[in-house]
C-alpha cells in the first residue's frame, strides 16, 4: 500500500521529444550515461517514459543513437524508444538544425537505419514534401510513427502526407509552414485532418498560450504536450545556452525549451485555462495513443502498467512509480 494522503495521483507522464537534462545532451553524446541522466531526471518529474531524441546529425550519430538506445532498453527502464528528428527535413525550415547534415531520404538508407534500430526507432520527424511514398511505406511497415515537421509543405502536400501515412506533426507552429488565408500550410492541414495528432511546447515562448488554446479547440484530444527540452552544451554539432526559460544556439536561434512536463501541464491550467485532468491527459494518455500504447499506459486501471506519480497542489512531483515500484522524491517521506 502507498500512503499518498493529501497528494494527487495521475498516470505517469510520457515525453515523446526530449534531448537531454542536467548537462547531458543525448544529441551531442549518444551514450548510456546520457540516457541514464535523461531518464532519471524525467522520473524525478513524474515522467515514466521518454523518447530520447536525436536531431538532424551525421548518419554515424544517428546509428549511434539507435544502437545505444537498444542497449539501454535491454538494461534499464524508462526509455520508450528513439525519436529521430531529421535528417530528412526541409532546409528552409531547419530552425536550429545543422544544414550540413540535411539530405533527402532513400529506401536503402532507411533500411540501414532500421537494421541498426532493431525496433527501438519509434518516431521520425521528416518533411512530407521530401518523403517519397516508398520511404513512408517502409517506415510504416517497420512500425515507426511518422511526424511532419521542419517542413515548408503546402496544404496539399501536408494533407496528402497525412492521408498517406503521417500520423502527427512535430512541435506545432515551430519550423513549419503557417496557416494563412490563401495557403493554409502544414498547420492548416493538421487542423483539417480528422486523425492528425500534434505535439506542442507549452512554454509561452515557442508559441503563445493563446495559440495553445486555439489549437486545443481545433484538435481536442489530438493535441499532446512535449518538453522539447535540451540542456547547456558547448561541444559537438549542437551548442546551446540558456536564455531565461528557453535555450538558443550559437547564432541566437530559438532551440529547445527548459520545460518539464509538470510545468507544461501547469501552464495549460494557469495560462491556457484547461481543466487539470485534461492537461494531465495531454501529457500521458494522448502521447500513449500516438505510440499505440494506450492499452498499457495512460490510465490508472486494472490491467494497465502501474506507472503513476504523486504531486502536490502546485504540481510539484513528490513520488513516481514505474511498474509499481515507488520512489519518493521528497525527504519528508
Amino acid at each position: 500500500m502507498v500512503d499518498g494522503l493529501g497528494l494527487n495521483v495521475a498516470p505517469g507522464l510520457l515525453d515523446l521529444q526530449v534531448y537531454g537534462a542536467a548537462g547531458q545532451l543525448f544529441s551531442v553524446e549518444p551514450s548510456l550515461e546520457a540516457l541514464q541522466t535523461l531518464t532519471e531526471h524525467a522520473f524525478e518529474q513524474g515522467t515514466t517514459g521518454v523518447l530520447a531524441t536525436m536531431p538532424t546529425n551525421s548518419l554515424d550519430m544517428m546509428r549511434a543513437a539507435l544502437k545505444v538506445g537498444r542497449e539501454f532498453q535491454r538494461q534499464r527502464p524508462g526509455l520508450l524508444g528513439i525519436h529521430l528528428e531529421g535528417p530528412y527535413i526541409n532546409p528552409v525550415k531547419k530552425g536550429a538544425h545543422q544544414q550540413e547534415f540535411i539530405h533527402a531520404p532513400s529506401v536503402a538508407e532507411i533500411d540501414a537505419l532500421l537494421e541498426v534500430a532493431g525496433g527501438v526507432l519509434k518516431m521520425m520527424t521528416l518533411a512530407p514534401e521530401v518523403a517519397t511514398p516508398a520511404v513512408v511505406a517502409r517506415l510504416r511497415e517497420a512500425g515507426v510513427v511518422l511526424s511532419a515537421g521542419h517542413s515548408n509543405a503546402t496544404y496539399s502536400q501536408a494533407a496528402e502526407g497525412f492521408r498517406g501515412g503521417f500520423a502527427a506533426a512535430t512541435h506545432l507552429f515551430n519550423a513549419m509552414s503557417a496557416l494563412q488565408g490563401r495557403e493554409p500550410g502544414l498547420v492548416g492541414a493538421v487542423y483539417d485532418d480528422p486523425a492528425a495528432q500534434a505535439s506542442i511546447i507549452a512554454d509561452g515562448v515557442h508559441c503563445s498560450f493563446a495559440a495553445v488554446r486555439i489549437s486545443k479547440k481545433m484538435l481536442a484530444e489530438r493535441l499532446f504536450l512535449i518538453t522539447d527540452a535540451v540542456t547547456e552544451s558547448q561541444q559537438g554539432a549542437y551548442r546551446f545556452r540558456r536564455q531565461d526559460n528557453h535555450f538558443v544556439d550559437e547564432q541566437g536561434t530559438l532551440a529547445g525549451s527548459a520545460l518539464t512536463l509538470p510545468q507544461a501541464v501547469r501552464n495549460c491550467v494557469e495560462h491556457v485555462g484547461l481543466p487539470l485532468a485534461e492537461a494531465l491527459r495531454m501529457a500521458s494518455l494522448y502521447p500513449a495513443r500516438v505510440l499505440g500504447l494506450d492499452d498499457q499506459l495512460g490510465y490508472l486501471e486494472t490491467g494497465y502498467t502501474a506507472d503513476f506519480w504523486l504531486f502536490d497542489e502546485q504540481l510539484a512531483p513528490v513520488a513516481t512509480a514505474r511498474a509499481g515500484e515507488l520512489v519518493w522524491h521528497s525527504k519528508s517521506h
